[in-house]
């Protein structure tokens, strides 16, 4: 099955996770580098080079290492926080051309377990969204097995 966009739709992309700690602690682990060091990047990749200036207009910047020791630069800028339940920020890998992307993140509080809900837009590609979704998956399924191991807030 082909799937086809006009050019009027943007091309996002929307993954949940409902995670087994309170929105406070999911919050957290998303906002400081230390944390972030812990889950970012797909399975088997390193993150490292951690720079969070956490607040709207301030930047971040990251790069994860591939198995094979190659190094993906990204980063962007803040746009919209608030505590414990919404970051909204820009997106790009920082070594290519291409567009920003604006990533949201919700943390819906439901006592002692969080919905995550991550939203990315826009995308050029049907392709580029679909890596994207594979990667920020695996990102998720790591923050997700990172606070079941014993995350602190």
């Amino acid at each position: 099955m082909q799937e086809t966009v006009s050019a009027a739709t943007p091309i996002g992309l929307v993954i949940e996770r409902l995670i087994d700690a309170p929105a406070a602690l999911v919050f957290k682990v998303w906002t400081t580098p230390e944390h972030l060091a812990r889950w970012l990047g797909p399975k088997d990749f390193t993150p490292h080079s951690i720079r969070m200036d956490f607040r709207p207009g301030g930047a971040w910047s990251a790069v994860i290492r591939s198995p094979e020791g190659e190094n993906y630069p990204m980063g962007g800028i803040y746009r919209e926080i608030a505590e414990n339940r919404l970051i909204a920020f820009t997106f790009r890998w920082t070594e290519e051309d291409g567009p920003d992307t604006l990533v949201t993140a919700t943390f819906e509080d439901l006592g002692e377990r969080t919905r995550l809900t991550f939203a990315q837009t826009p995308f050029d590609t049907i392709q580029s969204r679909d890596s994207h979704a594979e990667g920020w998956g695996e990102c998720l399924d790591r923050l997700t097995v990172y606070i079941q191991q014993g995350a602190e807030g």
